[in-house]
């Protein structure tokens, strides 16, 4: 496919760390991991530029650590070492896949990433490889939901692709209330003040002030990343409205 007839050139890619939880206590899936590196593969192999972001909630959350009497700050600063950790399982899963992969850190580790700056993330994207940003935005306090729109506005997306297990927003949470409403459009507007939880506050915010749409859509469904980027009607969409 030629890239000019992508809708999406360059877009960011958020996953949660959930998403690669294996079974029992195992906090990967080895089969899940190779299967979203297929598609990241595919997507990438149309001319598409991507940035992703992955959390770390299979590994550890900072909320979760201050249920357990962990200082916040702490705990939050431990969940960002956890999206390190997805971000280099990913990448070495893509690179056997033969893609060329950038991991970037808002941290100091240069024996596998190099800085998290709007420049090498540009840089890198144009070059056609795929960026993993690791390390949230580097401060406590923030989700990796608010660290993902950040990093999609410093590379110059066009879309956040955020990815889900359900097949994109509903009035309540389908995995817990089967017959739940599914909604295919909402404006930024409407998401902030109906308390949407797909997304963190903050990112709403951020999306709406650049006018950054958020598509959210089932990671499960093969294809479904290509046809977010192609321009398919796919999931929900979060924008501006009419």
């Amino acid at each position: 496919m030629n890239p000019a007839s992508l809708k999406y050139q360059r877009v960011l890619l958020k996953i949660s760390g959930e998403s690669l939880l294996g079974s029992g206590t195992a906090p990967h899936d080895t089969r899940f991991l190779d299967y979203l590196s297929e598609e990241i593969t595919q997507v990438s192999r149309l001319g598409a530029q991507l940035g992703i972001v992955i959390g770390g909630g299979n590994i550890f959350r900072g909320q979760t650590g201050t249920a357990l009497g962990v200082e916040r700050i702490t705990g939050d600063y431990a969940g960002m070492m956890a999206t390190v950790i997805n971000a280099l399982l990913l990448a070495s899963s893509l690179r056997s896949k033969g893609c060329a992969t950038q991991i970037l850190s808002p941290f100091h580790l240069p024996q596998f990433s190099t800085l998290a700056t709007a420049q090498n993330a540009r840089q890198f994207l144009s070059a056609g490889q795929l960026v993993l940003f690791c390390g949230g935005t580097g401060n406590p306090f923030f989700t990796t939901d608010s660290a993902a729109v950040l990093r999609a506005l410093e590379s110059g997306c066009e879309a956040v692709l955020k990815a889900t297990r359900v097949r994109g927003i509903f009035e309540q949470d389908p995995e817990k209330h089967p017959s739940a409403k599914f909604i295919p459009h909402l404006s930024f507007d409407e998401a902030i003040a109906r308390d949407i939880r797909v997304m963190d506050q903050t990112a709403f915010a951020m999306c709406r002030e650049q006018n950054l749409p958020i598509i959210v859509f089932d990671i499960q469904t093969p294809g479904n990343i290509r046809r977010a980027v192609c321009g398919e009607t796919v999931g929900s969409i979060v924008d501006s409205g009419p």
